[in-house]
């Protein structure tokens, strides 16, 4: 049977949903229909929290209400074969889709190394599937020993939301030298390793893992030094690939690095065809090179672009790069990076200039609740524009780097953040004389 829609979106996760929210606001006369393959999905970044701090997994659900309170329909269907020169959706329960405008927002599928004996049951890698995500957690929180691997966002916060579990070691596995390696700066990733370590996470940097062992599940795992572990579990926090097989089949461009090739305004080599989210190719803010950038931020901020720009380029819904900025917390602690790392700027050949600062995010620091933040800006040293900013502290800290994401967008110059005019107050803010975006834009301009 062939069905007819205007606008046709494959995925519902957080790309797919405000891909179809954006279409409906600027185009409310089109038809659109989201087509996800999984019945019960979850939102991406609550995953870790579902095995400890939601007491009801099912709280993380990412369900489709906000889609059908605006008229768009959804339809639980894989598909299978695209073909774009008729525009045509083939699902696996055979049923045709005809499209005029097509998002692909099917997002990415995690990583499985060659590791021998990585089909053990027992390894977990972590699915955005609601239904096998709650088997993981009921199984988890019988286990004993788990061994996590992958010292990024995901492993870390695994490692810290798990070693909450009442009688379970935890160890975290990482082939780079420290934790987060590729996001932070040393003195950043640092305290990550140490508010892990003091919450009883054994943490092993430099270290790969070369077997699985055990006969019916896993049982234990070998490191590259001949070294071996007992474990009963352990999970894949490694990363992920994105999902192009239906766009490759089509002919579909790929890029470099293996996602969906697009321009500024998400189209993909078809004008009728754009892709969003993690199955769409990444391009640096600063250096236009291939970014391996994975965020659910990242995907709404292209989904609002791809949504706003099917039938009209709309200039103002440039996608001029991505900035790659993250947040996570452990344990209390949050850290933050936007843009270039100190590591990263001299790596690209940039001549930089970095500076810190130190701080409470409470005025006076004896309120309840404050907490020191750290803070680091990378500034070019010709030009003076923002390239990059890390932050360490409270809660407050989370919101911080989002307005120093916003400063690199903008090309913010450092003169500018040293005169930047924000509200304060004492049990919200910093205090206005030790702002620290402000305090550590004069620090570099010390340097200057």
């Amino acid at each position: 049977m062939v069905k007819k829609t205007d606008v046709l979106i494959i995925g519902a996760g957080p790309a797919g949903i405000i891909s179809a929210l954006t279409a409906k606001r600027y185009y409310p006369d089109k038809n659109i229909l989201v087509m996800k393959d999984i019945e019960n999905g979850c939102i991406p970044c609550g995953i870790p929290y579902m095995f400890w701090s939601l007491k009801n997994p099912d709280d993380n659900k990412l369900g489709t209400a906000s889609l059908e309170a605006n008229n768009i329909d959804v339809v639980v269907e894989k598909a299978v074969k695209l073909n774009h020169e008729n525009k045509t959706v083939y699902t696996n329960s055979g049923e045709e889709y005809k499209y005029e405008k097509l998002i692909l927002a099917s997002g990415s599928s995690p990583i499985t190394p060659a590791i021998t004996g990585i089909e053990k049951p027992g390894i977990y890698p972590i699915y955005k599937d609601m239904d096998y995500l709650k088997k993981v957690i009921e199984k988890l929180k019988k286990a004993k020993n788990v061994l996590v691997l992958g010292g990024g966002f995901i492993g870390v916060e695994f490692a810290d939301e798990i070693s909450k579990i009442s009688g379970l070691k935890v160890r975290l596995a990482e082939v780079l030298p420290r934790l987060l390696d590729n996001s932070f700066d040393e003195e950043f990733s640092v305290l990550a390793e140490e508010r892990l370590k003091a919450n009883g996470v054994q943490v092993l940097t430099g270290t790969k893992v070369t077997e699985f062992l055990g006969e019916e599940k896993v049982q234990g795992a070998r490191f590259r030094n001949g070294e071996e572990i007992k474990i009963d579990s352990a999970i894949l926090g490694i990363g992920a690939v994105p999902n192009t097989i239906l766009a490759v089949e089509a002919g579909i461009d790929v890029g470099k690095g293996k996602g969906v090739w697009v321009d500024e305004y998400m189209r993909t080599s078809d004008p009728d065809i754009f892709a969003v989210g993690d199955c769409a190719e990444k391009k640096d803010f600063y250096t236009r090179r291939r970014a391996s950038v994975m965020l659910a931020s990242t995907a709404t901020a292209e989904a609002r672009i791809a949504g706003a720009n099917l039938y009209r380029l709309k200039v103002v819904r440039e996608n001029k790069g991505t900035i790659a900025i993250y947040s996570t917390y452990v344990d209390g602690l949050v850290l933050g990076s936007a843009g270039l790392t100190e590591q990263s700027a001299k790596k690209e050949g940039f001549e930089i200039i970095a500076s810190s600062a130190e701080t409470i995010d409470k005025h006076p620091g004896s309120l309840p609740g404050a907490n020191k933040i750290k803070i680091k800006l990378i500034f070019s040293k010709h030009s003076g524009i923002l390239m990059g900013g890390q932050i360490a502290g409270g809660i407050s800290a989370g919101e911080v780097i989002n307005i120093i994401g916003m400063a690199i967008q903008k090309r913010v110059l450092m003169t500018e953040l040293e005169t930047l005019q924000m509200a304060t107050h004492p049990y919200l803010t910093s205090a206005p004389t030790m702002y620290p975006i402000v305090i550590a834009a004069q620090n570099a301009s010390a340097k200057a």
